[in-house]
């Protein structure tokens, strides 16, 4: 879906976007018997296949979302079931725009306790269904997709190195869906009042992701005595170009060392950050130094240091 079309659906127009995110277009899913547990099933079976790992071998299926299939089951139950990986527990995990981020790092730790040998880690988001079309402030941002992951242990020193996260609870709800959990279940007044749809304060979420994203990308690279010149790549949260510039000159980046793609696909919430190592893989080098980071609605936050352990 292009900033072209959205300009037939609402009062906008393709500078007007770009101008403020840094979108050209975005990807929807159309058919309407298919949604998260689809993509991320999808997004499972090549990393299955790229890793050379059968789905018989996962010990464990993450699956970050705030767009589940529904609201129970888990849709990483869905999505073990559609993949065949038949020996592995499932749930999902909900940290809006750092829920990979999280889910990674869950991850890493059953693998680090040694509770679990391979770890398929996912992030889906089908954000379309819950877009209201004719508001311009949220619906331009977003799009669908999917990526995954396969975690394993690392005997060679890549792998995870290092994380931090942090949450500040948005008692504002500056993002949120404001209908459809337990405190407002659908009615036919909040379908009619369109409550079921993405709600933002665009100044106050940007205000506070330009500061958290670019804080907390500087804070690992202290922590780990991390100087600008052993960064190899900034894999940034895909929602506003100007956030992700702000990280970048935070870190002493320059723009050749920072993953952008947000220009294709929008805000894909959990999908950003593995859409982004999926579009560079051939570009990453075994040992690469990577910081991950992401910041989300709730609020929450984080980073991760990465040595990329593929050759």
């Amino acid at each position: 879906m292009t900033n072209f079309e959205l300009e037939k659906l609402m009062d906008t127009n393709d500078e007007w976007i770009r101008t403020r995110t840094g979108i050209s277009e975005r990807r929807i899913l159309k058919d309407p018997d298919k949604a998260t547990a689809f993509m991320g099933a999808e997004a499972a079976k090549e990393a299955l296949e790229n890793a050379g790992v059968e789905a018989s071998e996962i010990d464990l299926v993450i699956l970050a979302t705030v767009t589940p299939d529904f609201l129970f089951p888990a849709t990483a139950c869905l999505v073990q079931n559609m993949i065949g990986a038949t020996n592995a527990f499932a749930f999902d995990l909900s940290a809006a725009c750092s829920g990979f981020l999280y889910a990674v790092s869950t991850g890493s730790m059953y693998i680090e306790s040694g509770r679990a040998k391979k770890v398929l880690v996912i992030g889906s988001d089908k954000m379309s269904s819950i877009l209201d079309y004719t508001d311009r402030t949220t619906s331009i941002l977003f799009g669908d997709g999917a990526g995954a992951v396969v975690l394993e242990e690392s005997t060679d020193g890549t792998g995870l190195i290092d994380q931090i996260h942090h949450t500040e609870g948005d008692t504002n709800c500056s993002l949120y869906q404001h209908a459809g959990g337990s405190r407002n279940p659908a009615t036919k007044e909040t379908v009619e009042n369109k409550q079921h749809y993405i709600t933002q304060d665009g100044r106050a979420v940007f205000k506070k992701a330009t500061m958290g994203m670019a804080d907390v990308s500087l804070e690992i690279m202290k922590k780990n005595n991390l100087e600008p010149e052993d960064v190899a790549w900034l894999v940034p949260h895909q929602a506003n170009l100007r956030i992700i510039d702000a990280t970048a000159n935070r870190m002493g980046l320059s723009s050749e060392k920072v993953m952008i793609n947000i220009n294709k696909y929008g805000n894909t919430t959990a999908g950003t950050i593995p859409l982004c190592l999926y579009d560079w893989k051939d570009k990453l080098n075994y040992g690469d130094n990577l910081i991950l980071a992401a910041f989300g609605g709730g609020f929450t936050w984080g980073a991760i240091y990465l040595k990329w352990g593929i050759k």
